[in-house]
């Protein structure tokens, strides 16, 4: 059986999202760190033809003028928002990058065509490294749930939860609710990033991902009961499994940082996530441009969770 194929080259931490416009926007981290990059299509398929444009390139200098990482399109607040995390340099302190969280805005109809506003710094009152924000909008409250380091927690990066005000300002202090703790958590790397937000069959569920981006990538899941307070962690439980991990009978190595889409069908999930093809890696392999994009269809069990099945698409 033949492993499933990439949908788009070298596009890591792939967000596609289907709008009410009727559009699947694309974005992702382009290999060179360097700008954001948004396409659309009317179907998956047509996307890795859709022309592309450059939204926003980075400047020479200045507090997000370098390594600009997993960007995600949003509707919220009646306002599009592109959420991303970068740093001032390239420089490692305290054994971590320098990254914070930034959003570029455009109110025009049309995304593609309207102008975006300059990065605004999306404050999440702890100022350490972070990356990786997502947005939802659930029972009339819109949160934002990203990756963050805490000075006082070991590791890279813990999932925090608060609720926005506006699309750049936290409406409420963060609440962790999952930090690296499984073995499968911390491997190379303590680490819970890359979280993504769906909701299905009376439950929230947030998927993340954990450890080294080589071929110890994996994701895991949190789920909430829809009628929670999304704010309390004793709301939410975490799977003890990684739910996605690497294939090494069809070489589909390190799958990780997804999103969620439906398909054209309008009923049937999907999941879209990085992967790599081989495990010679020479130096970081954050350098290694060839994570590509994937998408294959999310089931359901009889309970209402999601199987993940393989990264494969077998």
């Amino acid at each position: 059986m033949k492993p499933l194929d990439p949908v788009i080259l070298q596009r890591a931490d792939p967000c596609i999202r289907r709008f009410d416009d009727g559009w699947y926007y694309f974005t992702a981290s382009v290999p060179a760190y360097d700008r954001i990059e948004l396409r659309r299509a009317r179907t998956i398929a047509e996307l890795p033809q859709a022309p592309t444009i450059d939204v926003w390139r980075k400047p020479d200098t200045g507090p997000f003028s370098e390594l600009i990482w997993a960007p995600e399109i949003h509707r919220v607040f009646d306002t599009w928002v592109i959420y991303f995390a970068a740093a001032p340099s390239r420089e490692i302190k305290h054994d971590l990058f320098q990254h914070r969280m930034w959003a570029i805005t455009c109110d025009a109809e049309d995304p593609m065509s309207g102008a975006w506003s300059v990065p605004v710094q999306v404050d999440s009152g702890i100022d350490a490294f972070c990356l990786d924000a997502t947005a939802f909008v659930h029972r009339g409250k819109t949160y934002y749930v990203w990756a963050q380091k805490e000075p006082d927690v070991r590791g890279n990066s813990n999932l925090m939860i608060a609720e926005l005000a506006t699309p750049t300002r936290l409406a409420t202090p963060p609440v962790r609710l999952s930090k690296p703790e499984f073995e499968w958590e911390i491997r190379g790397f303590w680490v819970n990033e890359g979280p993504s937000m769906l909701v299905r069959h009376g439950r929230v569920f947030m998927s993340y991902s954990a450890s080294a981006t080589d071929e110890n990538y994996c994701m895991g899941l949190l789920h909430a009961a829809e009628d929670a307070d999304l704010l309390d962690p004793a709301s939410w439980t975490k799977s003890p499994d990684p739910v996605f991990k690497t294939d090494y009978e069809h070489a589909i190595y390190g799958p990780g940082h997804n999103s969620f889409t439906v398909a054209e069908d309008g009923a049937t999930d999907l999941l879209v996530y990085h992967a790599r093809t081989y495990t010679e890696i020479v130096g970081d392999p954050l350098w290694d441009p060839n994570r590509h994009t994937y998408v294959k269809p999310l089931a359901w069990d009889a309970a209402g969770m999601p199987v993940f099945g393989r990264p494969s698409g077998l």
